[in-house]
C-alpha cells in the first residue's frame, strides 16, 4: 500500500494535534520552517496544511485524509467522509463557536439589527448562510486577521471563532449570537475510503485517536484488599465495567484494578482506604479503547 497522505492542521491546533497523535502512538517531528513532518510509520505521509484548506484538498484527493474542524467542512461545502469526531481544540476539550460579536456599547442588540451593516470575518460563506437564514442583508468582508480589533472603527460587527471568549472580552466585545458550534473531525476522501487497505489505516487512526481522547480524563486505579472487602470496594468504584479482581498468593487477599475518571479519584480514595483497600496506586493512561 502506498502511504496515506494525511493533512494535519498548521497553526493553533498544531501542538495539540501532535500531542494527541503522540498519545495515540504516532510520533511526528517537524522543523519550524517545514511543512512536511516526519513520522515513525511508513504507511503515513503527513503534510501541515491550514485547517481552512484541508477539507478542499481531501475532497479533491490531493490528501487522502485530514484533521480539521467541522466549521471548515461546512464553510467549504466539502463532499468528504466524516470518519470520526475528535473532541479537542487548542486549549480545552470543548467545542469551539463561531459567534457574532459587537462592541459593548453598540446599539446592535439582535441579528435583525445587522441589516445593512458591515461585518468582518474569515468565514465568509458561513456568515453569508447564517444571515440568509435570518433574512438579513449585510456587507460581509473577508478578514485577514486581527478581526477583533476592527470593530467599531472599521466594521459594525464581526463573526469570529472563540473557545473561551477571553479574547472578545479583552477587546470590549459582547457576543450577540452563536453562528455555528464546531468540533474537530478526522475526514477522508471518498475514493480513498473505498480502498480497503487505506480505509483500514484510517480506521486504525480513528480508533487510536479516540482511545487517546478517552484516556485524557481517566486513570488506572490499582489496590489490594481482603476478599471480604471486595463487595464494598466494588460498590465504591465507578468502573467502565466490573473491576478486575485477581487472587493473590495469600488466598484471603485479592488485587483489584479498574479505570476511573480523574475527577472521581480524589473523592473515592479516602472511601476505598476506609473500606479496607491498601497499596492504592493511581496510574496515567495513554489510551482507553472500550
Amino acid at each position: 500500500m502506498n502511504p496515506i497522505k494525511l493533512g494535519l492542521p498548521k497553526g493553533s491546533l498544531q501542538d495539540s494535534t501532535f500531542a494527541l497523535m503522540s498519545r495515540a502512538g504516532w510520533n511526528f517531528k517537524v522543523s519550524s520552517r517545514s511543512y512536511v513532518p516526519t513520522v515513525d510509520d511508513p504507511e503515513i505521509a503527513a503534510r501541515l496544511v491550514r485547517p481552512q484548506e484541508i477539507p478542499r484538498y481531501v475532497e479533491l484527493g490531493l490528501l487522502d485524509a485530514g484533521i480539521t474542524g467541522y466549521d471548515w467542512i461546512y464553510e467549504n461545502g466539502a463532499d468528504v467522509v466524516e470518519v470520526t469526531e475528535l473532541c479537542y481544540s487548542k486549549a480545552t476539550s470543548n467545542p469551539v463557536r463561531w459567534v457574532v460579536a459587537v462592541p459593548n456599547d453598540s446599539p446592535i442588540q439582535t441579528v435583525k439589527d445587522l441589516q445593512g451593516k458591515r461585518i468582518a470575518t474569515e468565514a465568509v460563506g458561513l456568515t453569508r448562510r447564517y444571515l440568509a437564514d435570518h433574512g438579513v442583508t449585510a456587507e460581509i468582508e473577508f478578514s485577514w486577521g486581527a478581526t477583533e480589533a476592527k470593530a467599531p472603527e472599521l466594521v459594525d460587527a464581526i463573526v469570529e471563532l472563540t473557545e473561551t471568549g477571553s479574547s472578545l472580552r479583552a477587546n470590549q466585545l459582547r457576543i450577540l449570537d452563536t453562528v455555528l458550534t464546531s468540533t474537530t473531525r478526522l475526514i477522508a476522501n471518498k475514493d480513498t475510503w473505498a480502498d480497503a487497505e487505506k480505509r483500514a489505516k484510517i480506521e486504525q487512526l480513528a480508533l487510536l485517536l479516540q482511545g487517546a481522547l478517552q484516556a485524557e480524563n481517566q486513570v488506572l486505579l490499582k489496590m489490594n484488599a481482603k476478599k471480604s472487602a471486595v463487595a464494598v470496594i466494588s460498590g465504591i468504584l465507578p468502573a467502565l465495567q466490573a473491576p478486575t479482581v485477581n487472587t493473590l498468593s495469600d488466598p484471603s487477599w485479592v488485587a483489584i484494578e479498574t479505570v476511573v475518571s480523574k475527577t472521581v479519584v480524589r473523592e473515592i480514595i479516602p472511601q476505598l482506604k476506609a473500606a479496607g483497600a491498601t497499596g492504592i496506586t493511581e496510574l496515567a493512561l495513554n489510551k482507553v479503547v472500550p
